[in-house]
């Protein structure tokens, strides 16, 4: 259709006088100003020359809000079975507030309609404001539906459904359902057992539930619909569970649901009490081993046999790595679990610091993702990485002023594997075993279950140890 001006509108479609017109050309002229005041879809509809159907004139879809149509309706016909509201105020000059229609594009739309008047109080057209409430009524069916399943909801938990408890009766919790008033309506077997515990014959329906359960007075009180709490009671510990259900803005009932927690409270107890000792016995042996280092330092500054250095130092070097295990678990937030990385990272740095002292410059480099293993394994491993660094500080670089180490980890399959690898002269299988390697042997095989092996790589050597990985069960 052809973009027609409001004038050439009611010219062509209407019998409307020049000054009626000029009136609606008034009324129009405001349209954007109502639409974005009422955040609606307003309109200007009169009737046509024949009376049978009205025409729309003049629209505006407002700035402020989403428009009710996607394409423009002006020039369009509206006919009184989709416009009854439109009609009868064109034909009579009385307002239709609030009414519910259905636009041509499918939309349920909230419609309020006025007369405009023009000379001699008569009805000239109609000004109309259209609001979109397909949400408002989705949301609307949605209430509803949520209030018929609350209703439902109740009348199953309570055995009401022809009679027959369903789920009650096969819950551990005690469950209590009262009406407004707090008094018990229903309560379930395991309730039952409950109030014959703190000494009461048994549960009379009608009789407010703080009769029995005293300490709860506050929970009730509560505005909260949804509430969760602990609370002490004959020297047990519940957690009481309080869910209100309201039905067109009513309390429809509540659920007052309690469970037992002091066996799992006490677990808890006895988990932290041990955990602390744990702790403790950390410490201490942490403090003994740092003791028995100190001693053999202590020794060796008093003078020992040059011979015999090597052989303390070797010593105060395994028991630093085992005491490095004690150290990161007393650091950490995990009881009885060391992240291997940091150990690792602790032993290679303590071993190249050491090597400074004999004028070498070693540099060393770690990789590998962070990763837990137990103490147990851990100190095993710390020996095992000790010696592996240790080994490659004293012989691979022998005559040389410089290398380069490098300690790699991965976990796949369920397998830890570590690769201790230098650039230095290269291992020797012809060379004389030595206790080092020996130890590395015995805790890989023994204590680890795993497998070690040590070649000569292009440039320098490989020692790769790998084990099963399993976590403690708790």
């Amino acid at each position: 259709m052809p973009n027609f001006s409001v004038e050439e509108l009611c010219t062509l479609h209407t019998s409307l006088s020049t000054m009626d017109i000029e009136r609606i050309l008034e009324v129009s002229g405001n349209l954007s100003l109502i639409a974005d005041l009422n955040q609606a879809n307003v309109f200007v509809d009169c009737l046509t020359k024949e009376g049978k159907h009205a025409i729309v004139v003049a629209e505006a879809a407002p700035a402020t809000a989403k428009s009710v149509y996607q394409k423009p309706v002006a020039g369009k016909f509206a006919y009184e079975a989709f416009e009854p509201a439109v009609m009868y105020t064109l034909r009579t000059g009385k307002n239709m507030f609030l009414n519910r229609a259905l636009t041509q594009e499918g939309k349920t739309v909230e419609q309020s309609v006025v007369p405009i008047m023009g000379s001699q109080d008569r009805v000239i057209g109609a000004l109309i404001m259209e609001k979109d409430i397909s949400e408002k009524l989705q949301r609307q069916r949605e209430l509803e539906a949520l209030s018929e399943a609350t209703k439902t909801l109740s009348g199953i938990l309570i055995g009401m459904a022809e009679d027959r408890p369903i789920i009650p009766e096969v819950i551990e919790e005690a469950l209590f359902f009262i009406d407004h008033e707090n008094k018990v309506v229903y309560n379930n077997p395991s309730a039952t057992n409950l109030i014959h515990e703190i000494g009461k014959e048994g549960i009379r329906p009608g009789t407010p539930l703080i009769d029995y359960l005293p300490c709860i007075q506050q929970i009730l009180n509560d505005p909260e619909e949804l509430l969760v709490k602990e609370l002490k009671m004959m020297k047990k510990v519940f957690r009481v569970k309080k869910i209100s259900l309201q039905v067109d803005g009513k309390s429809n009932g509540t659920f007052i649901i309690l469970k037992d927690l002091t066996e799992l409270r006490e677990k808890e107890r006895e988990i932290a009490v041990k955990s602390v000792a744990i702790r403790e016995i950390h410490h201490r042996v942490k403090n003994n081993l740092q003791t028995v280092a100190s001693l053999l330092r202590l020794q060796m500054r008093r003078g020992i046999p040059e011979e015999s250095k090597v052989h303390f130092v070797e010593s105060l070097n395994r028991i630093s790595s085992i005491a490095s295990v004690y150290e990161i678990i007393l650091s950490s937030s995990g009881l009885d679990e060391v992240d291997i990385y940091s150990l690792i990272e602790k032993i290679g740095n303590m071993l190249v610091y050491e090597a400074k002292h004999e004028q070498k410059k070693i540099h060393i480099q770690y990789r590998g993702p962070r990763l837990l293993i137990d103490s147990e394994k851990a100190v095993s491993l710390s020996l095992v990485i000790n010696e592996l660094i240790q080994n490659c500080v004293k012989h691979a670089f022998k005559q040389m002023h410089e290398g380069k180490i490098e300690v790699c980890f991965d976990y796949s399959n369920n397998e830890v594997k570590v690769d201790v690898i230098d650039d230095g002269k290269g291992y020797s299988p012809n060379a004389k075993p030595s206790l080092g390697l020996d130890i590395v042997k015995m805790m890989i095989e023994h204590d680890l279950s795993g497998h070690f092996f040590i070649e000569r790589a292009e440039t320098g050597t490989i020692a790769a140890v790998q084990f099963p990985f399993e976590r403690k069960v708790e």
